[in-house]
């Protein structure tokens, strides 16, 4: 089974039950074998989008405790790629979590990205590689 890496916006919809996504994110949680692969920046983006749901900061850091979700990138250890990137998608344009993200999938080979952001369907790991997405048909 792949690795999943976890975006900002399914992390959000998993806590939040009044997010739109909730209901499409919610079953995944069982699907996927753990730990759910992401970095700091999306944790800090999840608590800070979350700050009016009761409870919710708590349940992320309870999930981390749990390693559930675990934090396998150190953005210091990635400076210079993941400048390159943002450099690269500034168009678009690209925040520090989701050049994290691509990073990750640079490293965890066989990872999909767990995601609401269309925009993963622009970015490329190694220069031309397409990103595997598990991403709500919707979109």
């Amino acid at each position: 089974m792949r690795q999943v890496l976890l975006d900002t916006g399914p992390l959000v919809a998993s806590l939040d039950y009044n997010d739109a996504y909730h209901a499409w994110v919610k079953p995944l949680w069982t699907q996927v074998q753990p730990p759910f692969l992401t970095c700091e920046s999306v944790i800090s983006e999840t608590c800070f989008l979350l700050n009016r749901v009761p409870g919710a900061k708590r349940a992320v850091f309870e999930l981390l405790r749990r390693q559930i979700v675990t934090i396998s990138f150190q953005l210091s250890d990635h400076i210079v790629p993941v400048a390159a990137l943002l450099k690269k998608y500034s168009d678009v344009p690209i925040a520090v979590a989701d050049a994290c993200l691509v990073r990750m999938a640079e490293r965890f080979d066989q990872s999909a990205v767990l995601t609401l952001d269309t925009d993963f369907r622009i970015y490329r790991k190694h220069g031309r590689g397409v990103i595997p997405l598990i991403i709500p048909d919707a979109l």
